[in-house]
């Protein structure tokens, strides 16, 4: 099975699609993608910071003068020199007061330009990427300028809570995401992995009916609508599996391989 014509760029979220959460990487995936990349463009599309998204880049091999999507679409960068292309902001100052009213133990945070991070409180090991950088900030110092996104965390509630906490917030202007964790990202308004990757493929001068994206997350819906042929990974939430032309294997079944090996 050839899956139709060859696409000409490849759009492909990092955790929970081609990195487990325990950060393993498996031999198949890691060859299906360098394959690909030496023929198409591989681009990775994902909610985590530029600091953490490049050592990924790194592992895959990925080749210098591509382009990576980050913080949900906010910021679209060169590899691996990290130049900005593209980047979106909001003011969260209304959401922050919100958040505080509505989830009274969460914790926020917010990226630095050197990748590093302003937080209300520690998160959990890991949650920022291994080894992150963060400054303990007031609520009002959190964000003195405007920012890519603002991540809210709370380790003793659930994803179903955050998913109502969200609609308790009454977001109006910004656009959001409820992770797989109790974990929300609170985007600009209208900015999704779709915005970074409409940036990236102008850079190569591509039409989104070419590219194949693969995503696992509620954070990848629009990504895959977006593109010419969207497939979802076989351990995503129903809903983004409707959002999708097609669902593979889970991560841990090498679903990312399953389908770049059809191509490449």
């Amino acid at each position: 099975m050839t899956g139709g014509p060859r696409p000409t760029a490849v759009a492909l979220d990092i955790d929970g699609t081609l990195i487990d959460h325990d950060e393993g990487l498996s031999p198949a995936v890691v060859d299906a993608v360098r394959r690909t990349a030496a023929q198409v463009p591989v681009i990775l599309a994902t909610g985590r910071a530029w600091s953490t998204t490049k050592p990924v880049a790194e592992r895959f091999g990925l080749p210098a003068g591509g382009f990576v999507v980050c913080s949900n679409g906010a910021r679209t960068l060169r590899f691996p020199d990290g130049k900005v292309v593209d980047e979106r902001t909001f003011d969260p100052t209304t959401v922050i007061a919100s958040v505080r009213k509505y989830a009274p133990n969460a914790r926020m945070a917010v990226e630095e330009y050197d990748g590093s991070y302003l937080v209300t409180e520690p998160f959990p090991d890991g949650d920022l990427g291994v080894g992150a950088r963060i400054r303990v900030v007031s609520d009002d110092e959190l964000a003195p300028e405007p920012v890519t996104r603002l991540i809210i965390r709370d380790p003793e509630q659930s994803e179903a809570d955050f998913v109502h906490l969200a609609e308790r917030l009454g977001l109006h202007g910004v656009s959001y995401f409820v992770g797989w964790t109790a974990w929300l990202d609170i985007a600009p308004e209208g900015v999704d992995k779709s915005t970074g990757l409409k940036v990236a493929l102008a850079q190569y001068d591509l039409e989104p009916s070419g590219l194949v994206a693969i995503g696992d997350g509620r954070n990848d819906i629009e990504m895959l609508t977006y593109a010419g042929r969207g497939i979802s990974m076989g351990s995503a939430p129903d809903e983004v599996k409707a959002a999708a032309d097609e669902v593979t294997k889970s991560v841990q079944d090498d679903g990312v391989a399953a389908v770049l090996n059809r191509w490449f």
